[in-house]
């Protein structure tokens, strides 16, 4: 019988934790296991973290680009385009606050003793060298006025994302404008560059049982068993997260805003919830998402449609979440404090994210990668993510596909639609 991914990377990760354990037991400061580490699964890591940086520059870019020009021409969306475009940013906001708020409440990296924390930190810093050379900014107005690249191609090469984000959205509604040929194969060949892209995802995630073997055995191999229990504060916060988020935020949605009772709405969804949850995909889930919306919500077809098909790419309030979620955690876990101007940096970039990132299995985990390496957080560090990551990523899937079903709930409201979409009967 064939063993899937998520269940490969599952025993990877698990083994490499067991065997890292074992080795700090037994073997504690031994040359030998740091030669080990050294040459073998040092090495391993370090390759396995390149090949998702390799791949983050021309997914991030096609993914943007295809994403916005998806809009169509933005003159003529009118307000069901304003809407989508406003309660996506204003909502996928919402979830990283909130994500980001629990973390610094709950704290759920700390709890390492100062000794292990230096020694980690030290280790982590040497090994995850040159994985980025992008400089924080030094204060807010840097932060706004380095967003606008001078040279994208030297922004790129620089790990400069905000800047290779604006220049993506800026092509994106560039070729959005331009109902040309010329600009039409410029489209298809972007939305080529993201088939492969993603393909190629699809090839280092296969290697992804063996690196995260090697990335959790370096980590426990120099914390031994304290790990674990950051790592189950880590998954409760994110959890919580999202359920705050549903529950609270997207029922406030419906109701307020799109004028329908979150009960009759949970109940509409509950096939959409159930298929996002067992795919851990957006796409995979748009056909029910948009039978859902037609048949039991009674939404208008021609607005369902759209912020449907739109937000199975752009609406992913749970990955942004999940992204800000861990981004805060492995910065506490490795001791390191985020200066204002980093922390809005991994706000913006996690709404933007959510854009940018494919609504596929763990399409996440690329990103991540790169705002690690933006803000100074050794990138190894989510190798520890990666062993939990096929649950979380079948959560935050539930969220995203809610929040497009919500907000196609608050984008219907106004528009011409079916009395049933009113009050339903409980």
């Amino acid at each position: 019988m064939r063993i899937s991914l998520h269940s490969r990377i599952l025993i990877g990760g698990a083994l490499g934790a067991l065997l890292g354990i074992a080795a700090h037991l037994l073997l504690g400061d031994d040359p030998s296991l740091q030669r080990f580490v050294t040459y073998v699964t040092g090495p391993v890591g370090k390759i396995f973290l390149r090949l998702l940086f390799m791949l983050v520059i021309p997914l991030l870019f096609s993914a943007l680009v295809l994403g916005v020009a998806g809009m169509g021409d933005p003159r003529n969306l009118g307000r069901v385009g304003a809407k989508t475009l406003a309660y996506t940013v204003v909502v996928s906001g919402i979830a990283v606050l909130i994500g980001i708020t629990l973390v610094n409440v709950i704290r759920p990296g700390d709890g390492i003793s100062p000794e292990l924390r230096q020694q980690l930190l030290a280790g982590a810093a040497e090994r995850s060298a040159n994985l980025s050379t992008a400089a924080a900014p030094a204060t807010g107005m840097d932060l706004l006025t380095n967003i606008v690249p001078d040279n994208p191609v030297k922004a790129a090469a620089n790990g400069d994302m905000l800047a290779v984000i604006f220049f993506s959205l800026m092509v994106g509604i560039g070729l959005a404008l331009t109902p040309t040929p010329a600009a039409e194969r410029f489209g298809n060949a972007v939305e080529g560059l993201f088939e492969i892209s993603m393909r190629l995802i699809h090839v280092v995630l296969a290697l992804a049982p063996i690196g995260v073997f090697a990335l959790l055995f370096n980590l426990t191999a120099d914390l031994g068993y304290e790990i674990l229990a950051q790592l189950a504060r880590y998954v409760f916060v994110v959890l919580l997260a999202l359920a705050l988020h549903q529950l609270v935020v997207y029922s406030l949605a419906v109701r307020l805003l799109g004028g329908m009772s979150p009960v009759v709405f949970f109940r509409g969804i509950q096939e959409a919830m159930v298929t996002a949850f067992s795919t851990s995909s957006s796409n995979a889930t748009l056909p029910t998402a948009l039978r859902v919306a037609e048949e039991e919500l009674r939404l208008p077809p021609a607005v369902s449609r759209f912020v449907l098909t739109v937000g199975a790419t752009m609406n992913q309030n749970g990955t942004a979440l999940f992204e800000g979620v861990t981004v805060l955690f492995l910065a506490q876990f490795y001791g390191i404090d985020l200066t204002l101007a980093q922390q809005a940096t991994v706000v913006v970039i996690c709404i933007l994210g959510g854009v940018g990132t494919a609504g596929v299995p763990s399409g996440s985990i690329p990103v991540v990668a790169m705002i690690l390496g933006l803000v100074g957080i050794p990138v190894e560090g989510i190798g520890l993510i990666l062993g939990v990551d096929r649950f979380l990523d079948m959560c935050r899937t539930v969220l995203n596909v809610s929040g497009d079903l919500a907000a196609a709930v608050v984008v219907s409201k106004g528009e011409r639609r079916a009395p049933a979409l009113q009050e339903a009967p409980a």
